[in-house]
């Protein structure tokens, strides 16, 4: 992308912008200028003056996320959501992932224990594979499972300049992973956060949120030292057997980050950026693990990530940038575990031990149905891994004109796995990619788009396409309508396609079975339903053909604004990779297809102390069943059903901001998505802010409320809290 963070002027919390430019800031984010050195100027198009509905204006929204030019809403080949740094905190948002509540036709939940997961139009249950995540240009997502681990990102709050969602396929700006849509969270640059800053959040189900960052900014070096916990319980119980349990369900994160930028010449700066991230993710013993867990597997997070870009200027139409990043993501995961002797019998004769014909074999009861455990072994096992991620990029953007603008550049990326249970031992990844988008404007009233990405990766071994092409017809600047055709792959990640699942006893008691002692139980020797296994077959790539038709508009007033965009979409999708990644069920294959057809609606009206926003979105999912004839009717229901799981037909939010006297500010927002997995998700939270302004410093206190209007469990019937309000409060000051 031709820029991250953002150098431009943006005000102080301590300063109250005249209502114009409070507009602006809110609606083009921190980029309404880019000429500080390392951000790259992209003068909007000079045209005649006015505010009218057939005059141009330079005022209008700019993304940089969906072809990595710098462009006004007007002119970029897609729908895309910017969702600005203080909407974040003005809301009371308190975690990363909720942030993609006000995203159409994205939905947020959790899965396992307490893991969020988020998705844009389904087709995800746990592993969050099909949406490319980056952070200030860097890949974000781990490297094995192509997942997202959202409550150890190192991002902040309190750090967010704005995040961009390119909601559509968007391989041809950025690979594989960007197979529905992209998230691009930029932060704040060390120049806007010179000095100070410290914020304690508290509230139900023991949240801890605490955030500290010490910084400073001068004619050659802006940087920024920054610290956060986060703490909670997650959710209050579970039920077992129709008993309430508490759920072991909780995390306790610490992330330390630094970020700078050296200006160098004028024409030349450098960014550098390192984080470290260390903590716990609690597991419950009833809802993860394998093997017959004895406690809780609770995972000990322990990663780090370096990232360095060369930003270059030669001249206000051509710049380039070099960076590269290394990040390292370790997890350590152990438990006890106990295996019935007759079960260690079914392994020394090699049968399937969970294989159902076998259960009366494996797992004999008495006449009474208890388990005859005869003399049990105990041990413990792990499921430790290390992934690592190595990326290369240059990227080059020139403005020939105000006409045509071209954007290209190749990348490489080295992804590295090590797990003796995953993998039994390590391996790599490779691939090498080049993008370009072309911006044309051949007479005023049209915009063509034309891009791609060319990618080869061994998860595969083959070569890979991702066009895009786009048309906008625009009034003038305020107002287009658009045409987009695009195609996208994603290809298996390392773990679906060469897996070696199984688990080494260490530890074993009693003596008796000392025999086993470093023993590996593979999945191949315990396999459920050996029958339907996949095990060793080659997976290919998910397609995705997408066609948009979408509308901009942005409606000057008198004193505020009212922008409004449409989407309306119609998306095929085949190959889809459905089926079950268990230690005892693998069953994962190319066999699903999906057509899917909908549209989305966001708006915003502003006025100098007012903000409203909506967002509503409508999706029509029909799913079937590809791959093996001979499969039961239920096995085929199974497999759509598990790429349904996070599908929702209708989902929205509104949210409402006020300044109100005496420095005090009210928000509001209600989010809801039915047809839920047959629930539904509906709150409101309610926030009061009362801020104070000193000429040395300034401060904030908050209490922000969440009612959940639902007493029933959205996607799982274990997630359960005990109040369906939820207080939450907090004190921050800066200097």
């Amino acid at each position: 992308m031709p820029v991250t963070n953002t150098t431009a002027v943006v005000p102080s919390r301590a300063e109250k912008p005249r209502p114009r430019t409070r507009l602006i800031l809110l609606t083009t984010g921190a980029l309404s200028l880019a000429a500080a050195p390392g951000v790259w100027s992209q003068a909007l198009e000079a045209t005649t003056g006015g505010n009218g509905f057939y005059s141009f204006s330079d005022e209008v929204p700019e993304v940089l996320t969906t072809t990595r030019l710098r462009q006004p809403k007007v002119r970029v080949p897609g729908t895309t959501t910017v969702i600005e740094g203080d909407l974040i905190r003005d809301l009371g948002i308190t975690s990363l992932v909720e942030i993609f509540r006000l995203v159409p036709g994205m939905v947020v939940a959790e899965v396992g224990s307490g893991t969020p997961v988020t998705t844009y139009h389904g087709t995800v249950h746990y592993e969050q594979r099909r949406m490319q995540v980056r952070v200030d240009g860097r890949t974000a997502h781990r490297t094995t499972l192509s997942d997202m681990d959202w409550q150890t990102m190192p991002v902040p709050l309190e750090l967010i300049e704005r995040i961009e969602v390119a909601r559509g396929p968007n391989a041809a700006a950025y690979g594989i992973n960007a197979f529905l849509g992209t998230i691009n969270i930029i932060t704040r640059d060390p120049a806007d956060t010179a000095g100070v800053e410290t914020r304690v959040v508290g509230g139900s189900r023991q949240y801890l949120r605490t955030f500290a960052a010490v910084g400073a900014a001068d004619d050659d070096l802006d940087w920024r030292l920054d610290y956060e916990k986060r703490r909670s319980d997650g959710f209050d119980y579970q039920m077992d057997h129709g008993e309430k349990v508490p759920f072991h369900d909780g995390h306790d994160i610490n992330v330390f980050n630094y970020d700078s930028r050296l200006k160098v010449s004028p024409g030349f700066d450098t960014e550098f950026r390192a984080g470290v991230t260390d903590g716990l993710n609690e597991e419950d013993v009833r809802r993860n693990g394998d093997m017959g867990l004895g406690d809780h597997p609770d995972i000990d997070v322990r990663d780090y990530y370096l990232h360095t870009r060369f930003n270059f200027r030669t001249d206000e139409h051509h710049f380039f940038h070099v960076q590269a990043a290394y990040q390292n993501f370790n997890r350590r995961q152990s438990w006890s575990i106990f295996v019935p002797e007759p079960a260690l019998s079914c392994l020394r004769d090699g049968l399937y031990v969970f294989d159902p014909a076998n259960r009366d074999t494996c797992f004999p009861t008495d006449a009474d149905g208890n388990l005859i455990l005869g003399t049990p072994l105990t041990a413990r096992v792990d499921a430790d891994a290390e992934d690592s991620r190595l990326e290369f990029e240059l990227q080059d953007t020139r403005l020939f004109s105000d006409d045509l603008k071209l954007v290209s550049g190749v990348g490489y990326r080295k992804d590295t796995y090590r797990s003796a249970t995953y993998f039994n031992g390590r391996g790599s990844n490779y691939q090498s990619r080049m993008f370009g988008n072309l911006e044309y404007t051949p007479i005023p009233w049209l915009t063509l788009n034309g891009g791609g990405n060319w990618e080869s990766t061994t998860t595969t071994n083959e070569n890979y396409f991702s066009p895009r092409v786009a048309a906008n017809f625009t009034l003038n600047s305020n107002h287009a309508l658009r045409l987009v055709y695009s195609r996208a792959v994603r290809t298996p990640d390392g773990f679906e396609q060469n897996p070696d699942y199984g688990f080494t006893l260490h530890g074993v008691q009693p003596s008796v079975y000392s025999e086993f002692e470093g023993f590996r139980i593979a999945s191949v020797n315990i396999w459920e339903h050996p029958d339907l296994v996949t095990l060793g077959q080659d997976l290919e790539e998910e397609r995705i053909i997408s066609r948009e038709i979408s509308y901009f508009g942005q409606f000057p007033m008198n004193e505020g604004i009212f922008l409004l965009e449409v989407r309306g979409f119609k998306d095929t999708l085949r190959d889809m990779i459905s089926g079950v990644i268990q230690f005892d069920d693998w069953t994962i294959d190319n066999n699903v297809a999906i057509d899917q057809q909908g549209f989305e609606i966001e708006a915003s009206l502003e006025y100098p102390d007012t903000r409203f926003r909506v967002t509503y979105a409508y999706l029509d999912q029909n799913t079937w069943y590809t791959g093996d004839p001979n499969v039961s009717e239920e096995d085929k229901k199974y497999n759509e059903d598990l790429l349904e799981r996070l599908s929702v037909r209708h989902s929205g939010s509104v949210a409402i901001i006020r300044e109100l006297p005496m420095g005090l500010l009210a928000s509001g927002a209600m989010y809801w998505a039915d047809e839920f997995r047959k629930s539904e998700f509906q709150r409101v939270d309610l926030r009061l802010a009362k801020r104070l302004y000193h000429p040395g410093f300034t401060a904030e206190l908050a209490l922000t409320m969440q009612h959940y209007v639902d007493e029933e469990p959205d996607l799982s019937s274990q997630n359960n809290i005990e109040h369906q309000n939820q207080f939450f409060l907090e004190a921050g000051v800066r200097f």
